[in-house]
């Protein structure tokens, strides 16, 4: 009977040591082997609580906008007739779309990102010589010292022209003046901007400012750069400082861009450059504001006339809470020269909601001399005859989101 018990405790202290091995070898002590279920378990809860981190510090995001209308023209052409059509290029701004992001990369470092498409909502077609990201596609760092972004991206000439020029991109503005200021921006850019205080400080410089073969227009000007042979072709440099006090501003850009061979515009030598100097101020005034400005440039592609001064005084004022009137009077001189013209437009805008309006917008331009510029943006094929005037009127709506 003694000899059956303690044959019987054997039994059962054995498979207490099976079950404690067994328990000990399924454990996730860190003394002991992990299986590979284990392994795989931790590291899918690794990945998704990484994968948790990143989307709390990161975002992006999808947005554009949408503006067209149609648009009245006179006095096109040797035969002064009369064109309708929906313009491609802008209506009260520019259509895009684009993505853009932030990731938080920890001690007040940032990484950001954009990529932005414009494109003519008259056809569906890219803007911007067809690019697929024409209107900036560029990515950098960020933090309190500023950013610093590399690819295709805004000059300073835009970011000094962004609060005192309030008709903007409008299609009767500055663009139909001068093509370039509404699409200063240049490839193969190294773009540096600040903020500290009211004070804004930034500068860019392009390896090669424009690689699209557009022809003669801001999409495209032939002048791809990054030459061995030639280290100063195409290449494009621009400099800022603005300051923002409560109830007024001021700012001061000047922006250089060289010619290459068979670059168009004239600009056809590394040797010619294309210069324009910005100054301007704003004051707001009540729920208004009141603007002027001078861009002079020095035009090393038009020997004949290189010098020129464009003026222009604006104002903006919200006469009702949905409704909103620009206008703005522009003045283009050629020293030396009796080549100048004179544009006057007038916006107003109706805001439907926070993201949809609709807008009407008039401009008249008088040329003298040998110019004979449109008064549309919009597109090409509007121009009168030389020293001709014309008249330009636009139903739009533009849509955010």
């Amino acid at each position: 009977m003694k000899r059956q018990i303690s044959k019987k405790k054997s039994i059962a202290a054995a498979a207490a040591c099976m079950l404690a091995a067994s328990a000990w070898a399924q454990s996730p002590s860190v003394s002991g082997p992990a299986t590979a279920p284990d392994q795989d378990a931790r590291r899918v809860e690794s990945e998704a609580q990484s994968r948790a981190r990143a989307a709390s510090a990161s975002s992006v995001s999808l947005y554009g906008l949408i503006d067209t209308g149609v648009e009245y023209i006179s006095n096109v052409g040797p035969g002064s007739n009369r064109l309708i059509r929906m313009p491609s290029l802008t209506g009260s701004l520019p259509s895009r779309w684009g993505v853009r992001g932030v990731e938080d990369l920890g001690d007040g470092l940032r990484g950001v990102f954009m990529l932005e498409s414009g494109f003519g909502p008259d056809t569906g077609t890219l803007n911007q010589g067809g690019r697929s990201f024409g209107r900036q596609a560029f990515v950098g760092l960020s933090g309190g010292w500023g950013t610093v972004t590399l690819g295709r991206q805004y000059t300073m000439l835009f970011w000094s022209l962004l609060d005192a020029d309030v008709l903007g991109p409008n299609v009767y503005g500055s663009g139909s003046l001068d093509a370039y200021i509404p699409n200063a921006r240049a490839d193969n850019a190294i773009v540096y901007r600040g903020t500290f205080g009211g004070f804004t400080m930034g500068a860019s410089y392009s390896l090669g400012r424009d690689v699209v073969n557009a022809g003669p227009s801001p999409a495209g000007t032939n002048c791809a750069g990054e030459s061995a042979a030639d280290s100063k072709a195409c290449r494009e440099w621009s400099v800022l400082l603005k300051y923002d006090a409560a109830r007024w501003g001021t700012a001061l850009a000047v922006d250089e861009i060289r010619g290459g061979p068979g670059a168009f515009a004239g600009l056809t030598s590394s040797a010619l450059k294309d210069r324009r100097i910005s100054a301007n101020g704003y004051v707001k005034l009540g729920e208004g504001q009141l603007s002027a400005g001078l861009i002079r440039r020095d035009n090393d592609g038009s020997p004949l006339t290189p010098r020129s001064d464009l003026w222009y005084v604006g104002g903006s004022y919200p006469v009702l809470p949905a409704l909103t009137l620009d206008a703005q009077v522009f003045r283009l001189a050629f020293k030396n020269s009796r080549n100048s013209a004179t544009l006057a437009a007038i916006r107003g805008t109706y805001h439907l909601s926070k993201r949809t309006a609709l807008y009407a917008t008039v401009g008249h331009i008088s040329n003298d001399g040998n110019l004979a510029l449109s008064v549309s943006s919009g597109a090409a094929g509007s121009n009168p005859v030389a020293g001709g005037s014309q008249m330009g009127a636009m139903l739009g709506m533009r849509h955010s989101f």
